[in-house]
């Protein structure tokens, strides 16, 4: 009997005695193959949510029978965080720990049920430290940092930029409008648990499988946090059964189970419970807003001040990019000549926050439309007509640079007001029922990527056998949104063959060019585009051999349908595999690449490459509620929604994707909320997670799920794959906007802020009987440090998206209706 070699460490094996190999629990599947058996990995997490370790006795825990090994904070050095600028995090809290369910020690054993009693017999002694509960706490006492990088005290990051003089504009203002809006963060909610296995090879490399939306970067990251060359990890994306955004980051146990596996020589799997979940979060960040807009009679923008106040929780993980996307999004669907935007995160002693579906955009989105409809309302305007005036110009640049290319926004509008029946219903339903309308806009992939670097978003690579068959190799990820369909039709489409014969290998570090990842809505664009450059590559190769097989010149050849035949006479031609062996025949292995970097953005300031994006998506959405004026009671029986797709690759998964916002959205406005409390004193008075399971955190079933009415706006963009724009997260943007404006419409309260329960319906209703404003919603804004901001000129002001020292003075001209081209 043989066995493969076992390592301590990626690449050195373990000296063996006799011949044997010294790992117990080899598995005999034949005479000469043995197998190391699966072990399970637990974590130890803290109960506090700040607190110093003072020590950790695992003596105990490793005496436990079935117990392989117990990890802490002292065997992982080296931090770690998604980006450069907030590598903040360690797989196993060292010397503190930032809240509750922060994990500071590993157990692996046997099975899990071993494991979770080891990790009872591990004690760990705490200081309590002051704990931060809320951004406002976090600005009141920077003297209790939480981490020692960042702007001061507890602010991770701070920002202000204005783009043009918003003061003059609102000034000059027929109107002012000054609201507050708080959304409430909200966790990602997937049906799959994160789960990871990692192994070690008989070549001493490390493989980790895992359930992640971003294989890349967590590769790039493992490479780090192990001190492991980069060329000897492998990570694999396994089909994701949800993600939205929750697994875009690297995470602790991926790291904790890889060091496992190269302590041991074993596989390693962890599967994290439902709890632990919503420990870990990376979730939407709650928001608070301020928005002060003018506006002229007609409604048109003159200028925006927006201010928003961020709670990151207790880690950096995305908050920089976060913090960026609670504004720079919000001048690309109206005209918007000033624009004015002041940011603040904070760090708090809670799960920390990070991307989800929308990525810091549907915060304030939610209040921009709110607003709008409250500026319609006041001056007698229609909501849907006061948008029409003002949608963004196609082909523009915004006040903060931003390159619009082509926008259906104003189609979406016009489509969703005649099917919903909005000109008969809107302000005409009786007393209780209402609709709301509101729009969205989202990227079609981020213009940066999280590193730095000039080297391709995306990379495709083909390869052709002489059966006919097309593999196509590329990184991106498939997590349920349908991104290997896609990728399999546009090749399809491009060389002329049924996509049922192209066969995709993704989301495999060790096997696909890369690709950054499933994130920000990128990959169809991204994805697409390198798989168009590298199957047109091959179709010339291709068309070359036919035309010589068939006597003519290339240029007459057309592939389709699975031949290769002339186009002034289909009839004359061969079919697609012969044109292969053919081709194979003159060039010897056919094969291909193609890869794919956005352009370069128009800003050049500080901060500019955060928003550009080869394509923007639009949304516009009606809701329609009854509300019980009894109970609060909110029901929604119907949605209208049309989306800006550009061109739909494959409708009916567009239309999944459509609809699964709906559902996504309706839940954040209705129920969905991550909230905390405070233990009694006698219990430590620690923050705790309120509801960290299912049983108590709302989401919609299927049976309140309204029925849907999806209208795809085909105009297609020239920066995209035949044309077609994202769908994975902006139609998620309008909705929890278009259920707070039904209400109004309904009830005639105001509830500015998500989500929008019973109870806060019956305190606005109460407010409005009593003849007092009826409206609930945040009273106030705490007094932020913003800097003084960095001023870019317009480009209508003579800007050329550099940073300026001064206020640029507007030309003498009206501050409405202006677009670059």
């Amino acid at each position: 009997m043989s066995t493969r070699k076992r390592f301590d460490v990626v690449g050195k094996p373990r000296r063996r005695v006799d011949g044997r190999s010294k790992v117990t629990g080899l598995t005999k599947f034949a005479d000469d193959v043995v197998l190391p058996r699966m072990l399970h990995a637990k974590m130890l997490r803290s109960p506090h949510p700040h607190a110093r370790i003072d020590a950790i006795d695992v003596s105990r825990a490793e005496q436990h029978p079935g117990v392989h090994l117990v990890l802490t904070g002292r065997d992982f050095p080296v931090s770690f965080g998604i980006m450069p600028v907030s590598q903040d995090e360690f797989p196993l809290a060292p010397e503190r720990v930032r809240y509750v369910g922060d994990p500071v020690a590993a157990v692996i054993a046997k099975d899990e049920q071993t494991a979770s009693e080891a990790l009872d017999l591990i004690e760990v002694k705490y200081t309590p430290l002051q704990t931060i509960a809320t951004p406002e706490e976090a600005l009141a006492h920077p003297e209790a940092r939480i981490h020692e990088y960042g702007e001061h005290g507890n602010i991770h990051r701070i920002q202000a930029y204005e783009f043009g003089d918003v003061e003059e504009a609102l000034a000059k203002s027929d109107h002012v409008f000054e609201d507050l809006f708080f959304f409430q963060g909200n966790t990602h909610l997937p049906i799959e648990q994160h789960a990871s296995v990692a192994a070690v090879d008989g070549e001493g490399k490390l493989t980790l499988w895992s359930s992640t939306q971003v294989p890349h970067y967590i590769h790039r990251a493992l490479a780090r946090a192990l001190q492991v060359n980069a060329a000897h990890i492998r990570v694999i994306a396994c089909p994701n059964g949800g993600g939205f955004g929750g697994k875009c980051d690297l995470h602790n146990h991926e790291i904790v189970v890889s060091r496992a596996a190269m302590r041991l020589g074993r596989p390693v799997k962890i599967c994290l419970t439902r709890e632990e979940v919503f420990y870990m979060h990376r979730g939407r960040h709650p928001v608070l807003m301020k928005f002060r807009t003018g506006v002229m009679n007609d409604g048109k923008i003159t200028g925006m001040h927006l201010q928003t106040l961020l709670d990151g929780g207790g880690y950096g993980s995305y908050g920089a990019a976060s913090t960026f996307y609670t504004g720079v999004l919000q001048p690309v669907s109206y005209e918007l000549p000033r624009f004015k935007f002041d940011a603040c995160r904070t760090f708090t002693n809670k799960p920390p926050c990070g991307p989800k579906r929308g990525h810091g955009t549907p915060q304030p989105r939610f209040g921009q439309e709110v607003q709008l409809d409250k500026i319609a309302e006041k001056l007698r305007i229609d909501p849907a007509e006061l948008r029409l005036n003002m949608v963004a110009k196609p082909n523009s640049l915004t006040a903060n640079w931003l390159r619009i290319g082509s926008i259906g926004l104003a189609e979406c509008i016009r489509r969703v007001v005649d099917i919903s029946g909005w000109k008969d219903k809107h302000r005409k339903l009786p007393e209780g029922r209402g609709l709301g309308l509101a729009c969205g806009a989202y990227m079609s992939g981020a213009g940066l990527p999280i590193y730095w670097n000039k080297m391709p978003h995306s990379g495709v690579q083909l390869l052709l056998d002489r059966s006919g068959q097309v593999t196509v190799f590329c990184g991106a990820t498939e997590i349920g949104q349908g991104s290997d369909d896609v990728l399999a039709a546009i090749v399809a489409e491009v060389l002329g063959i049924d996509a049922f014969d192209v066969r995709c290998v993704t989301g495999d570090t060790g096997l696909t060019p890369i690709d950054l990842g499933s994130y920000s809505s990128r990959v169809t664009v991204m994805m697409g585009n390198a798989a168009i450059q590298a199957a047109e590559r091959l179709r010339e190769v291709l068309a070359e051999a036919a035309a010589e097989h068939l006597e003519v010149s290339p240029e007459r050849i057309v592939l389709a349908q699975g031949r290769a035949f002339l186009a002034e006479d289909p009839g004359r031609g061969i079919s697609f595999r012969e044109t292969v062996e053919l081709a194979e025949a003159k060039h010897g292995t056919l094969g291909s690449v193609g890869s794919y970097s956005p352009p370069r953005a128009p800003a050049r300031y500080k901060g500019g490459g955060v928003g550009p994006s080869p394509a923007y998506s639009y949304t516009a959405c009606v809701v329609e509620v009854a509300v019980d004026a009894a109970t609060g009671w909110i029901t929604v029986p119907r949605v209208w929604i049309a989306h800006d797709i550009g061109r739909a690759i494959n409708p009916v998964s567009v239309r999944g994707q459509v609809e699964g916002s709906v559902y996504m959205g309706l839940g954040e406005a209705l129920m969905e909320e991550q909230v905390f409390r405070r233990l009694p004193p006698k219990l430590s008075g620690a923050l705790v997670h309120k509801i960290p399971s299912l049983l108590e955190y709302k989401s919609l079933t299927s049976l309140d799920m309204p029925e849907v009415e999806t209208v795809l706006i085909e105009d297609p963009d020239p920066n995209c794959p035949f044309g077609a724009k994202e769908v994975g997260q902006g139609p998620l943007l309008p909705v929890m906007p278009a259920v707070a404006n039904a209400v109004w419409d309904a009830v005639g309260v105001r509830i500015d802020e998500v989500p929008i329960t019973p109870d806060k319906v019956l305190r606005a209703l109460e407010r409005k009987a009593k003849g007092e404003n009826p409206r609930v919603g945040p009273e106030s804004f705490p007094a932020v440090p913003y800097p003084e901001p960095i001023c870019v000129a317009p480009p209508w002001e003579g800007g050329d998206g550099n940073a300026s020292k001064e206020k640029r003075k507007a030309p003498a001209r009206k501050l409405e209706g202006m677009a670059a081209s």
